[in-house]
């Protein structure tokens, strides 16, 4: 193709173009059938739960509830190439380090558990009692216990990650760095404060009565594609979807349902945004702001005109507090400040307020567009602010819903994967099994990186997950974990974290989610997670595991707990031959868990509770909290406009691609083919660089803390996108994101607003 064009984008997400992929992700499995039959069990009640995104499944479920994702994700598990301890004798760690994430995981499922050898610089295979004895050897000789880092990916099960706390507390430590950190950390914290609840409150069944659905900072078509069909529908039955994302996506303009027979022939699609907004990347407060300086304005002119509020009174009077201080705050916003944070026009912002005035029932959902940012937590919570203002939560078709990424992300944390716990779990596990537990809070994603750095942790257990690709400062996060003592990675394929060995390192592969776990009396077994809308999944794998070495992660983790902490307290070996009996535990220990064993067996398993959508709000006042928060002093595209030679960068994903996983070299919805190593730039910000669609450039990270950061040999492709943007694919271009650079009360990589400048590639002599 010619690369000095314009990109030729999908007209429409979904389609033809999904089923095309679809059926090449599949083929290129070498497993097409076993993959094609296994989709039939994706998302079913008797099946397994897809382990690609954390969207919720309908009450009543059709045959096909997967999507173009999950069938890449489906297919990468269920491939039949294989990575065995032939292929580490033929490459050193040294060489490896050289390949792309894609060619890593190309070559397929880890089949036996390796140990690296120092002395041959490869990885060589060994018995797993033999790595068993020495992690717990190793474990037990550190000087503290918080010396070592139990870092959780969301792809793990419930009852792994319960019990993977259960080990990390009994050993003695509270340092849980986990993928949250880097993603939806400012949700929880936020809706914790405003609402009482650090999870959303909408069910699936909610999209289908909204009047209008706010979609901020989120792009479904590629993260979770499900979605698009439910915003479709609520599109189609006359729900106005206001999208704020300052790229042009295609998946929020128009989708091509894959399951619609006479829409497929007849090559139509339907529109999904009755309004797009392009703000610039940080402005999503600000927006909110005005929509809120508009709505308040409007209430006191209908009261003066003798006309009702416009405001819901019964709910701030009975449910809320700090609304006059709100209110306050909102009339002291200028109207100036408004429009140059969010880039946005007051027309723009007055029209989303009309949409938001007409509808009886609103639903605000976002994703890392809106958490990955210096101040994502004040964002959030002035999204809450404008949702109170007309009582839009706890009512059926209203509420607050953050969009979380891997399958059971917020199942991990609801079941004790949090550095700084509850004290009742601390309470509840203390008497259910009677050891001490830490009370000192322990360590983040980027805690557990300085830690590391300095010598302070010494041992890395990665329960799946990507580290070294998934967190920022890709160099530093190298060297700290090429510095450890130990580091131990739970994974089913190869990734650049395993090649960066401590001076013991192990790779331990496990079962994946779409395979059968069997315990020792051939009995299949069954784990749960938890999706984004609070409910509660059972997932039973169909497919032959890779390997006969393979073990689950709960035989892994629970191995490794015997070897450490010993079996007098907890019964490991029992506990990971029947995930009932883990389960039990978790219902014993964990609030809203009752009957576990029993309600997960239901069709569509069940819903945890979530007060606050019942308008009962688990505050320190008892009500829904208002905040206050002016807007920043500044947003880093305003520092970047000031700069005049440097914009601001957001790293995302490809749509081959999910987190740090990536499937191929395509993201046809953007119209790139074959490459990963470009940057999207709006086109008269390339004309101002005097630089070609096409040409090829190094960007430095021009964040002032006097390390220089930069990733080199990038394609320039222009885009729809805000002046003074920049934007380009993870894990990338986390070269550029700092360590220091991070959100206010969250410890968030501040990925969606990073400083960067462009320069030309030398060229060579």
């Amino acid at each position: 193709m010619d690369r000095s064009s314009s990109p030729k984008r999908s007209s429409a997400a979904g389609g033809w173009g999904a089923l095309k992929s679809c059926g090449r992700h599949l083929l290129g499995s070498r497993a097409p059938l076993s993959g094609a039959r296994a989709l039939l069990s994706a998302n079913q009640p008797d099946g397994f739960d897809c382990p690609g995104c954390a969207w919720g499944d309908p009450e009543h479920g059709s045959s096909f509830e997967f999507c173009e994702n999950g069938v890449k994700a489906v297919s990468w598990e269920a491939t039949d190439k294989r990575t065995p301890p032939a292929f580490f004798a033929r490459h050193t760690v040294t060489e490896l380090r050289g390949w792309t994430d894609y060619a890593l995981e190309r070559e397929g499922r880890l089949t036996h558990p390796m140990r690296y050898d120092a002395g041959s610089d490869r990885y060589l295979p060994v018995a797993w009692d033999e790595a068993f004895a020495e992690i717990g050897a190793t474990l037990r000789g550190l000087d503290h216990p918080d010396q070592a880092e139990f870092y959780t990916s969301g792809r793990a099960s419930n009852e792994a990650a319960y019990l993977y706390q259960l080990f990390a507390r009994h050993y003695g430590t509270n340092n849980f760095p986990d993928c949250s950190n880097m993603c939806h950390e400012a949700s929880g914290i936020a809706l914790q404060a405003a609402i009482g609840a650090g999870k959303g409150t909408v069910l699936l069944e909610d999209f289908e009565k909204a009047d209008a659905i706010f979609v901020v900072g989120q792009n479904p078509g590629t993260n979770h594609p499900r979605m698009l069909g439910d915003l479709r529908r609520a599109a189609e039955r006359g729900a106005r979807v206001v999208v704020l994302n300052p790229v042009r996506e295609r998946g929020l303009e128009r989708f091509a349902d894959p399951q619609n027979t006479v829409e497929m022939l007849r090559g139509a699609s339907r529109p999904i945004a009755s309004h797009y907004l392009q703000p610039r990347l940080g402005g999503d407060m600000a927006f909110f702001r005005g929509i809120a300086k508009v709505v308040l304005a409007r209430d006191e002119a209908e009261i003066a005109a003798g006309r009702p509020s416009l405001l819901d009174h019964a709910f701030l009077g009975q449910h809320t507090s700090a609304f006059e201080a709100y209110r306050d705050a909102v009339e002291a916003t200028a109207w100036a400040a408004i429009l140059d944070q969010s880039g946005l026009s007051r027309d723009e912002i007055e029209a989303a307020a009309e949409v938001y005035l007409g509808a009886d029932t609103v639903i605000a959902t976002w994703a890392m567009g809106v958490t990955q940012h210096r101040h994502s937590v004040a964002t959030i919570r002035e999204i809450a602010n404008v949702m109170f203002l007309r009582g839009h939560i706890g009512r059926p078709g209203t509420g607050l819903c953050p969009v979380r990424g891997h399958s059971n992300v917020q199942g991990d944390r609801t079941v004790g994967i949090n550095e700084r716990p509850p004290a009742a779990l601390l309470d509840a596990l203390e008497r259910r099994f009677g050891f001490e537990a830490p009370r000192r809070d322990g360590h983040n994603v980027l805690a557990a990186i300085r830690a590391m750095l300095d010598g302070s942790a010494k041992a890395f257990i990665g329960l799946g997950g990507n580290f070294a690709r998934a967190t920022p400062d890709s160099a530093v996060v190298a060297k700290a974990l090429a510095g450890c003592r130990l580091t131990v990675h739970i994974a089913t394929k190869l990734n650049h974290s395993h090649l960066l060995p401590g001076q013991i390192a192990y790779i331990l592969p496990c079962l994946g989610r779409t395979e059968i776990d069997r315990n020792s009396r051939g009995k299949t077994q069954i784990v749960t997670v938890e999706d984004s809308m609070s409910m509660v999944h059972g997932s039973g794998g169909i497919n032959k595991p890779a390997s006969p070495e393979l073990r689950s992660e709960i035989g892994i983790i629970a191995g490794m707990a015997a070897a450490t902490v010993g079996s007098e307290r907890v019964d490991w070996a029992g506990l990971a031959d029947d995930y009932d009996r883990i389960r039990d535990l978790i219902a014993d220990t964990i609030p809203g868990f009752s009957r576990f064993n029993e309600r997960v067996r239901r069709p569509r398993g069940f819903k945890l509770r979530n007060l606050a959508a019942e308008r009962v709000f688990d505050t320190a006042g008892g009500r829904a909290t208002f905040s206050a928060d002016p807007l920043p002093g500044e947003t880093e595209h305003q520092r970047a406009s000031r700069a005049g030679d440097t914009f601001v960068l957001q790293t995302f994903r490809s749509h081959d691609q999910y987190n740090t996983t990536i499937y191929g070299l395509d993201d046809r919805y953007r119209g790139v083919y074959g490459e990963r190593q470009v940057v999207f730039a709006h086109p008269d910000d390339l004309a101002e660089l005097t630089a070609r669609a096409g040409e090829r450039v190094d960007l430095v990270c021009a964040h002032e803390d006097g390390v220089e950061r930069v990733a080199t040999d990038f394609r320039l492709v222009p885009f729809d996108m805000p002046r003074g943007s920049l934007a380009g694919y993870y894990p990338e271009l986390n070269v550029l994101v700092p360590l220091s650079s991070f959100g206010e009360h969250s410890d968030t990589p501040t990925s969606k607003s990073v400083l960067v400048r462009v320069r030309p590639r030398a060229v060579a002599a």
